[in-house]
């Protein structure tokens, strides 16, 4: 006689659900929910799987058939056939402003004989080797929408937080299932943020925004204002540069900050009726194309910030102690939403702060004891000058907060070299800001690095640096 399995049954899907939490807790083990196949999911599920005694296989929910999130280049922009927005913001030549010895997992390397300064596609494959490597990818459900994240006290003594996640696509069509712990990894570079520029509605000619830019061929000849001076807009000002295109940039930032390739203007302030842009300065252009290059807002459709004691902002999510979990509700993290930061160090050390919180080997404050601290530390940078968008933004501060995760958390934080390289490299990003990624460096241990040549030791190597990187090589060696 065959064993009957619980598919085989004619149980309602909630039965069925309610049979396997019942299991999960029999066993001791906690069943986790993560949203997003990125580097930050990708991290959080790799170390829910190397904890088995403590956490049972992660479910990972990804909504597009890939891993990589804002790794995965997609030529088309809008939406996709379904209706569902394009996820990524790649654009075609993108490189990376970050070395790979900065970059990386600090416990998966990129590939050594690859430059420092990667294409984006050696960053997807990075993201495919190091699911492949931790046994991640069958754990994933690609196509898979999340529609609802919603927290569930239980009516137990302890009156425990569990989650509820409903999703809907792939193979398992709609559904509902609960955990008890959910790490959001979704990103916050795909919903573009637009400034409100008053009469921006009489621009006459193309206005889009960087997320929809993909390589600069159709602007040819064309004059074309670029708002917003961060590592985007100057990447996207020189690449127009060099189809001929006439570049204003349009920024706030000190004269320190490098020029565009053709001219810089203050912001813009208005378009007058005549669908010319007005800057701050009074001066007016008559651009064929204006390119918002102004940065991305916190976007999470599947959640009830109310429900969590959130806020969710353009550009702040509030409170997150220690920028990850909202202290109503410690079971639910957040992962990656600070700014100029390291990504994969930085979620390498809050996904293992996060399982050390589930665990209980961190002494967790009062909800009102986070929620001061939170509040203290706002006020704090308030007070320091720091512009409310730019309160998650981490920057210098980063190092600091790593040690503090690792010292609660009992792990090892990111070594000092990972601090000394980002510090030299951001030098030379505003010395040479457009030579900076001809150079290669190599970690010799925990405290020390130093720059060298890139001498690919194996024909394949060479196919795998683009003609861009190639043809920097030739013009440095000719200097």
């Amino acid at each position: 006689m065959q064993p009957v399995t619980l598919s085989q049954t004619r149980y309602s899907s909630a039965e069925v659900e309610r049979v396997r939490v019942t299991k999960c807790r029999m066993s001791g083990q906690l069943r986790v929910a993560v949203v997003g196949a990125g580097g930050a999911g990708l991290c959080a599920a790799r170390h829910i799987l190397s904890r088995q005694g403590v956490f049972r296989p992660p479910v990972v929910y990804e909504l597009s058939s890939a891993v990589g999130g804002t790794w995965v280049y997609e030529e088309c922009t809008g939406c996709h056939e379904n209706g569902l927005p394009i996820h990524s913001s790649m654009y075609r030549d993108l490189r990376t402003n970050l070395p790979k010895e900065v970059m990386m997992f600090p416990d998966f390397p990129f590939d050594p004989q690859l430059p420092s300064f990667l294409p984006h596609q050696e960053v997807l494959r990075y993201l495919e080797r190091y699911s492949q490597h931790y046994g991640i990818t069958p754990h994933i459900r690609f196509e898979t929408v999340v529609e609802e994240v919603k927290p569930v006290t239980m009516e137990t003594g302890e009156g425990k937080l569990t989650w509820e996640v409903t999703s809907s696509g792939g193979q398992c069509g709609r559904r509902t299932e609960t955990f008890d712990a959910v790490f959001v990894c979704n990103g916050h570079y795909s919903d573009p943020h637009l400034p409100s520029i008053p009469g921006l509605e009489h621009f006459k000619g193309t206005l889009l925004h960087s997320h929809s830019y993909r390589y600069p061929d159709p602007f040819a000849g064309q004059s074309v204002v670029v708002l917003g001076a961060g590592p985007s807009g100057l990447d996207i000002s020189f690449e127009l540069a060099s189809v001929n295109a006439q570049v204003t940039l349009s920024h706030g930032r000190p004269p320190a900050v490098p020029p565009a390739p053709r001219s810089s203007r203050p912001p813009v302030c208005r378009v007058l009726k005549d669908g010319a842009v007005q800057f701050q300065d009074g001066e007016v252009a008559h651009p064929q194309v204006l390119l918002l290059c102004t940065g991305y807002r916190f976007s999470y459709p599947f959640l009830d910030p109310t429900q969590l004691g959130l806020q969710v902002q353009t550009h702040l999510v509030s409170p997150l102690y220690k920028h990850l979990l909202p202290p109503a509700c410690p079971s639910l993290f957040i992962v990656g939403v600070c700014k100029v930061i390291c990504p994969f160090p930085h979620f390498h050390s809050q996904v293992q702060f996060a399982l050390a919180v589930l665990e209980g080997t961190v002494s967790m404050p009062s909800k009102a004891e986070m929620e001061e601290e939170v509040q203290r530390e706002m006020e704090r940078k308030l007070a320091e000058g720091v512009k409310p968008q730019h309160l998650l933004n981490l920057e210098w501060s980063q190092w600091e907060y790593y040690q503090a995760l690792a010292g609660m958390g009992g792990f090892s934080p990111p070594p000092p070299v990972t601090q000394s390289l980002y510090e030299e490299v951001r030098q030379q990003r505003q010395r040479h800001p457009q030579k900076y990624r001809q150079l290669n460096y190599r970690l010799i241990s925990d405290t020390q690095w130093e720059e060298v040549e890139l001498q690919p030791n194996r024909p394949e190597d060479w196919d795998r640096v683009t003609e861009t990187q190639e043809k920097e090589r030739l013009e440095r060696n000719v200097d």
